[in-house]
């Protein structure tokens, strides 16, 4: 039986002057505006990726997590940062990019099992399949 998650979102105007509103179904986050401006003028408000971001960030996270747990060690923290970039192409703007930023703990693992646990999670977790059409790098930091 399939988990099934949902958010969902509220527009109302056209593209530039119009707003919207996202919702997640747990109710942690309820009517957050978005729009033009909180997209592309960096105003208040959330937009498409960086939503895109924060669930890659998380699934990641919790993917490692269990990697890390399968090669014998448990993670003190695991900190991601999603970095999606949107670029303009042709008549319209697209995901080129997404780059994964790790900054992790774990005592008694050492650097090169993290980088190669984390480029397998980057692969795998169930978000970067996904996006796999969207090209993707990760940075490792061993703390």
């Amino acid at each position: 039986m399939a988990i099934k998650k949902h958010g969902s979102a509220h527009w109302t105007g056209g593209l530039k002057d119009g707003r919207g509103l996202v919702s997640l179904e747990s109710g942690a986050m309820k009517d957050q505006p978005y729009g033009f401006n909180t997209r592309f003028e960096d105003k208040a408000g959330t937009n498409p990726e960086e939503l895109i971001g924060a669930a890659h960030a998380a699934c990641f996270s919790m993917a490692l997590s269990k990697a890390v747990e399968e090669a014998g060690q448990k993670a003190d923290t695991i900190e991601t940062k999603a970095v999606v970039s949107l670029d303009k192409q042709g008549d319209g703007f697209a995901i080129t990019h997404i780059e994964l930023n790790l900054v992790a703990v774990i005592a008694g693992m050492d650097e090169a099992k993290l980088k190669e646990l984390a480029e397998a999670t980057k692969d795998g977790c169930p978000v970067s399949k996904a996006l796999k059409a969207v090209p993707m790098t990760l940075n490792v930091k061993f703390g």
